[in-house]
């Protein structure tokens, strides 16, 4: 059973993801908060597995929260998803580094918002097809640091291929038929690369690319 919790200072927000998730076989929301502290108490209280994770919120925003969780020992196992729009794509970049495990828009469909607990339930990173480009060249532009192609080093060169990839947003399958290779091959070296660079999840992994400068705005 995946548990979820969700965090949003709107009751009418709260109550459609409960509703939806709710209905779904082997999920369960097991706690809601209207703030950041609020959120706090109750998943330490109650584990989770997953957050559906608002930004604008009183007492707390989900930004902190985030990197509360992430700093929090007792909660390795949760994973934090950030319900945002496009308006707030300056704070995505925070939300990136602090350890949020995926994004969705607040008009996702239905559909996608359930396919994202499930895939961020399984340790991955969600990186949604609707939105990951417009995410990614938003993330590129708060990205200061300089690229460190030495942190590299640890992947051999068809890792980096992989990993460039990954960077624009392709799904394993998708690396694979780049590069002419199984699915299971891709998804091996994606999981050896994460296990090299210590890499948290998928999204860290488009993180890295960016920092490094495998990928860089305006990628095609």
């Amino acid at each position: 059973m995946i548990r979820v919790a969700l965090a949003d200072d709107q009751l009418l927000v709260r109550a459609g993801f409960r509703a939806l998730l709710d209905a779904e076989e082997g999920i369960e929301v097991v706690a809601e908060a209207a703030g950041g502290r609020e959120l706090l108490d109750r998943i330490r209280a109650t584990p989770v597995d997953v957050v559906l994770m608002d930004i604008r919120m009183p007492d707390g925003d989900g930004l902190w929260a985030t990197e509360q969780i992430a700093a929090d020992r007792r909660l390795d196992g949760v994973h934090v998803v950030i319900v945002t729009t496009f308006e707030l794509d300056e704070y995505v970049v925070r939300a990136v580094q602090a350890g949020a495990a995926g994004f969705l828009v607040k008009d996702t469909e239905p559909t996608d918002l359930v396919r994202a607990v499930r895939v961020v339930a399984a340790g991955e990173g969600l990186l949604s097809p609707g939105v990951t480009r417009r995410l990614l060249e938003r993330l590129a532009v708060g990205l200061r640091n300089a690229p460190d192609p030495a942190a590299l080093a640890a992947i051999t060169d068809r890792e980096r291929e992989v990993l460039r990839l990954v960077g624009q947003g392709l799904t394993n399958d998708e690396i694979a038929s780049r590069l002419y290779l199984s699915p299971l091959t891709a998804k091996t070296h994606v999981s050896r690369i994460m296990s090299k660079l210590h890499a948290r999840d998928r999204v860290h992994l488009v993180v890295i690319a960016y920092e490094t400068g495998l990928v860089a705005p305006g990628w095609q």
